[in-house]
């Protein structure tokens, strides 16, 4: 496999194709996942998880706070790179661990991008596990949200 994205490897869409253990490598990247959010949507996503707290949808309120308006629900945004990587394991394959980390605040207008890059592979306990470093990215390429993940992809050579 070349060192280019795996949507430019397998031919553009993430869920395109099947992406086994052996096509992967160290340095394999990730994505990317453009995401577009609204206010519609963060008010959607309070109504979800019970998260109303007013910084999510109130310019008024997320101003009088010092924020510069209103700002994207953290785990909505865990969610996004919950995507990406469901994405990349694809049908057949899992995610194992997700872990971010809250480092910037994004806003609902300005598009963000879930990226990532495999970090290591191995086998362990007959699992074909790949350790990816992941992360969101606002507009400016600022990245607001990294993290970890690890998916269990299939093998070629699994019966």
């Amino acid at each position: 496999m070349g060192k280019g994205t795996i949507e430019e490897e397998f031919g553009g869409e993430m869920m395109a194709k099947q992406i086994y253990f052996e096509d992967v490598e160290v340095g394999t990247e990730i994505g990317p996942l453009e995401k577009n959010p609204t206010t519609q949507q963060l008010v959607k996503y309070a109504g979800a998880s019970g998260d109303f707290y007013q910084i999510h949808y109130d310019k008024d309120f997320a101003l009088g706070n010092g924020l510069p308006g209103v700002i994207l629900h953290g785990a909505l945004k865990n969610g996004f790179l919950g995507h990406l990587m469901t994405d990349f394991a694809g049908e057949h394959g899992w995610l194992r661990k997700l872990g971010v980390q809250y480092r910037g605040m994004d806003q609902p207008g300005t598009k963000v991008i879930a990226r990532g890059k495999v970090a290591k592979k191995y086998t362990e306990g007959g699992e074909h596990l790949v350790d990816c470093e992941i992360w969101l990215e606002n507009h400016k390429g600022e990245k607001t949200t990294p993290g970890s993940a690890t998916v269990i992809l299939p093998s070629r050579g699994a019966k």
